[in-house]
């Protein structure tokens, strides 16, 4: 696995170099569809990532945002994202990353997290740890949910429909406070070394999370479904913590998934007119 972890590292940070270039150019961007934005970053990024990666181990599968799955049958499969954070990255907002992970047979082997303009690599392999720039990292110690600090996000379509609104209000009422930064892949990786206390979140894609949630595996937290079943990279939801503050996350999701509120919901104030 070392190997692995080596070269996805060296490809992170090479597609990362690419993206800060574009970045500093502040290029435009399409829509895919009428909400979810595309550039020539992700997609310059994803052909590099992908040509490596081809390169190193010409076997294996890649799942990849922008180019769907190649050569699928093998038992190693690659998830990418060649540019988590793509409207972040679009408007000049510095939080976005590159992020890859390897599943061998169905499992999670081997995953990186690279933000380009912070210069920090977070990696993990099974059984091996987790780390930003070579340190070992873990978790954080917040012991119960009244003392954490969460994130989430939002879908770029339909977010009138996104019933996570409820989830954030109640969590933001019983923590310290919600982030929504715009880069799951990131958003797990600060879990996985103590910045954050958990993340949740519904509707990600596979290659959104596939080596967050080894970082935080890895660096000694707890990764489940919001229900508290098996996290799968195909779920519906997906909750990540420091393990000490996880029951208390899955009670409060409970709650809301129930319809219970222990903190109703503000009333809309009508404005004069």
């Amino acid at each position: 696995m070392a190997h692995y972890l080596e070269t996805a590292t060296d490809i992170a940070r090479e597609a990362g170099s690419l993206l800060a270039h574009f970045y500093e150019r502040r290029i435009g961007f399409e829509l895919k569809g009428d909400f979810d934005l595309v550039t020539e970053a992700d997609r310059q990024s994803e052909a590099l990532v992908v040509e490596r990666l081809k390169s190193h181990f010409p076997s294996h599968a890649v799942l990849g945002e922008e180019g769907g799955l190649r050569e699928a049958g093998t038992e190693y499969r690659w998830y990418v994202d060649p540019l988590d954070g793509t409207t972040n990255f679009a408007h000049g907002f510095p939080m976005f990353n590159v992020t890859l992970g390897l599943e061998r047979k169905g499992e999670m082997i081997c995953g990186v997290v690279f933000d380009p303009v912070r210069q920090e690599m977070f990696a993990a392999e099974r059984g091996g740890g987790a780390f930003l720039n070579g340190r070992r990292i873990q978790v954080s110690k917040a012991g119960r949910i009244e003392e954490a600090l969460l994130a989430t996000g939002f879908p770029s379509r339909k977010r009138h429909e996104n019933i996570n609104v409820h989830f954030f209000h109640q969590a933001a009422m019983q923590t310290h406070g919600v982030r929504r930064a715009g880069a799951a892949a990131l958003d797990l990786a600060y879990v996985s070394c103590g910045r954050l206390d958990g993340f949740w979140e519904f509707g990600l894609n596979p290659w959104d999370m596939a080596a967050g949630l080894l970082l935080v595996e890895e660096a000694g937290g707890r990764v489940s479904d919001m229900t508290g079943g098996a996290a799968s990279l195909t779920g519906e939801h997906v909750a990540a913590s420091n393990g000490a503050i996880h029951e208390g996350l899955l009670g409060l999701f409970g709650e809301v998934f129930a319809g219970r509120y222990r903190y109703p919901m503000p009333p809309v104030i009508p404005v004069a007119g």
